[in-house]
C-alpha cells in the first residue's frame, strides 16, 4: 500500500480561505487526506461537506507532509461513514472561532476530518494550521528516530 499525506492548502482561495488564514495567523486554510489512490478525502465548504475528489497538485498552492503511520483501513471506514455529511458551519465557528466546543456528530469541517482520520482525539479542537504543525512535528520525530536507528 503507498504513502498517505496531510495536504494543506496555502493557495489565495476565497474571502472564506483568508479569513481562517488571518483567523488562525497561519498560511493554511484547509486541508486534505491524500490517499495513495490519489483520492484527497476532506470536507469542504465549497463542496458541501465530506467528500473524496482529484485534485491535480500544484506545490505553489499545497503542502504534502508523508504521514506513513497512518491508518488507510481507519480513514477508509471514516470516509465511508460519513460520505456526503454537510459542512459543520456551527462546529467550525463554535470550535475555531468561539473557545466552545460545538461538535456535530452528523457533519464535519476539513481539520475535524482529518485529524479524526489521523486518530486524535477531539478532533474537532483542530485547526488547519494546529494540525499541520502536529504533523509535521510527529513526522519530524519518525525521521529522527529512524536516524536514530541507522547510525
Amino acid at each position: 500500500m503507498g504513502l498517505i499525506y496531510l495536504a494543506l492548502y496555502k493557495g489565495k482561495g476565497t474571502l472564506f480561505n483568508r479569513l481562517i488564514r488571518r483567523w488562525t495567523r497561519s498560511i493554511y486554510s484547509h486541508c486534505e487526506l491524500v490517499m495513495p489512490d490519489g483520492r484527497w478525502l476532506s470536507a469542504s465548504g465549497m463542496d458541501g461537506g465530506v467528500r473524496a475528489k482529484r485534485i491535480e497538485l500544484d506545490l505553489a498552492h499545497w503542502d504534502l507532509i508523508p504521514v506513513p503511520w497512518a491508518d488507510a483501513t481507519r480513514i477508509e471506514q471514516l470516509f465511508s461513514a460519513n460520505e456526503g455529511r454537510g459542512y459543520d458551519w456551527l462546529g467550525l465557528l463554535g470550535s475555531q472561532i468561539l473557545p466552545i466546543t460545538i461538535d456535530n456528530k452528523r457533519r464535519m469541517f476539513c481539520s475535524e476530518f482529518c485529524a479524526a482520520g489521523l486518530g486524535y482525539p477531539l478532533p474537532q479542537r483542530y485547526s488547519p494550521a494546529l494540525l499541520g504543525e502536529v504533523v509535521r512535528h510527529i513526522h519530524e520525530l519518525n525521521l529522527g528516530q529512524r536516524n536514530e536507528a541507522h547510525a
